[in-house]
């Protein structure tokens, strides 16, 4: 595996202006892990502010959007640059621009800043609590990219907190309270994912996963199924409470209509996994998988309808 690292690299090299690599090294596709900004502007709906404050509060959602993807953009850069000896040896992070060659860590490294720089200095003009909370997600994440990745257990905690961040701060940028249950399903469901990540990279790797990463030498599938088998049931447990149970979700209980898409979701997401050989990249996923991203669709399709047709139920 090692011998032709280099191949596929330099034959991309000769595909795409650097221009096309830099963008590509932003990795692009991981901004959907920022549509948790949005979750506070759904799910606020039905309580804390009036159809008529819509075009505001999606426009201060928007800028939240824009400012976390500058920010992890920045991050991510700052990840491969750290990781790019280990993502040489890895059969598809290889193929990534600064472990290929074709961005420069110098350059890598001057652009995380001046995002990070541009992100941060938006997220405190949009609030200083918003502010605050992009600033936490930057040091959370660039402490997780230079020491907590490598802690077991710990690493996909972090990666979830981040989730977590990305909703309290669409929450405070709007200036809007949201349930303790919204956040809970956030970090399980952000587990979840984390979880069956780390699972995908076991079974790519095998015996040359701890050289690629030593926390992995403390992980095994059998390890992994277990804490997968307690967050799976947990995410759905949680949500379902919290369709019931929630302030600010009709008071008829209507928004259990969208338990199903969670099951399936979460089903589909598992046999992907362990059938199909995917979950290493999320995001990935997502965009690939037609019926999964269907059924993301019927879900946001039915919870807005029923947000807003019993708003006042």
């Amino acid at each position: 595996m090692v011998n032709n690292v280099h191949a596929p690299a330099t034959a991309v090299a000769g595909q795409a202006s650097p221009l096309a690599e830099v963008l590509a090294s932003l990795r692009p596709k991981q901004w959907a892990k920022n549509v948790m900004v949005f979750a506070a502007l759904v799910f606020s709906i039905n309580q804390y502010w009036a159809l008529a404050d819509l075009p505001l509060l999606a426009w201060r959602s928007l800028l939240a959007f824009a400012c976390f993807s500058l920010l992890s953009s920045g991050q991510y850069l700052v990840n491969d640059v750290l990781d790019a000896p280990r993502d040489r040896e890895h059969p598809e992070k290889r193929l990534r621009p600064i472990a290929a060659g074709r961005v420069s860590p110098a350059t890598a490294l001057v652009l995380a800043g001046t995002l990070i720089t541009v992100g941060l200095g938006g997220a405190f003009l949009l609030g200083q609590g918003f502010g605050w909370v992009a600033a936490v997600y930057v040091g959370m994440m660039l402490i997780y990219s230079t020491s907590l990745k490598h802690l077991v257990i710990i690493d996909v905690f972090v990666i979830a907190a981040g989730f977590v961040a990305r909703a309290a701060g669409g929450a405070v940028a709007i200036g809007v309270p949201i349930s303790p249950w919204l956040y809970l399903c956030t970090l399980l469901g952000a587990l979840f994912l984390a979880l069956t990540k780390r699972r995908q990279e076991l079974v790519l790797l095998q015996d040359s996963a701890p050289g690629h990463r030593s926390n992995l030498e403390q992980y095994s599938l059998a390890l992994v199924d277990q804490m997968i088998n307690v967050v799976t049931p947990s995410t759905v447990i949680a949500y379902s409470v919290y369709t019931f149970t929630a302030e600010g979700l009709p008071r008829n209980h209507a928004m259990m209509f969208t338990i199903p898409f969670v099951l399936y979701g979460i089903f589909r997401y598992l046999f992907l996994s362990h059938a199909m050989g995917q979950g290493g990249a999320p995001e990935d996923v997502l965009f690939t998988d037609r019926a999964l991203l269907l059924n993301i669709v019927a879900w946001i399709a039915v919870a807005a309808a029923v947000l807003v047709l019993f708003r006042d139920a």
